[in-house]
Formats: structure tokens, sequence, C-alpha cells
């Protein structure tokens, strides 16, 4: 197994194994990030804004977002669901 996503007895995802289990904790982040600075304006970091957040989003779903908020809240949700489709192809470990 080349890529996978190891989980805890409690269910909590604890370790991302390989390129594509690590991408799928990137574009969670992104989306995460995304809705945050939607809703409040807050950054990830002070190096990162929501032009370069919109440019990763276009990375993953090969959409252009307009630098707006609106755009970051559909882009988060189109993040959101490129990483829901990677997870249900990704095994999922115990241990």
């Amino acid at each position: 197994m080349d890529n996978y996503v190891q989980y805890n007895a409690a269910g909590e995802a604890v370790s991302f194994v390989g390129f594509e289990a690590v991408d799928l904790f990137r574009a969670r982040m992104l989306a995460s990030h995304l809705k945050l600075y939607a809703k409040t304006g807050i950054k990830p970091t002070r190096g990162v804004g929501l032009k370069q957040m919109l440019a990763l989003a276009s990375g993953y779903t090969r959409k252009r977002y307009p630098n707006t908020k609106a755009a970051a809240i559909a882009a988060a949700e189109d993040v959101k669901v490129w990483a829901d489709a990677l997870a249900l192809s990704l095994p999922h470990v115990e241990g």
C-alpha cells in the first residue's frame, strides 16, 4: 500500500501516508482556510492571501476563480468535493 490514511480506535485520522494521502490533507486544509477567510477575513498565514489560496484551489478543481470572498466559498465547496472523492479511493487503515 503506497497511499493510505491511518485511523486510531476513535476513528480520527492520525497519519496520511503517501503522496495522494498528503494531497488529501492539503486539500481539506485549503477548503477550511478558504471558508475561514470568507467568513472572517483571517488568512492562514501572513504570506498567503486569497489570490494564492484560489490559485491552489484551481490546481485541484481546474476552475478559475475571481479574487472575491464569494469565489472563496465556491472554491471551498469545490475543493471539498474533490477531497471527498479522493478520500473514498484511499484505503483506511486502523492501527
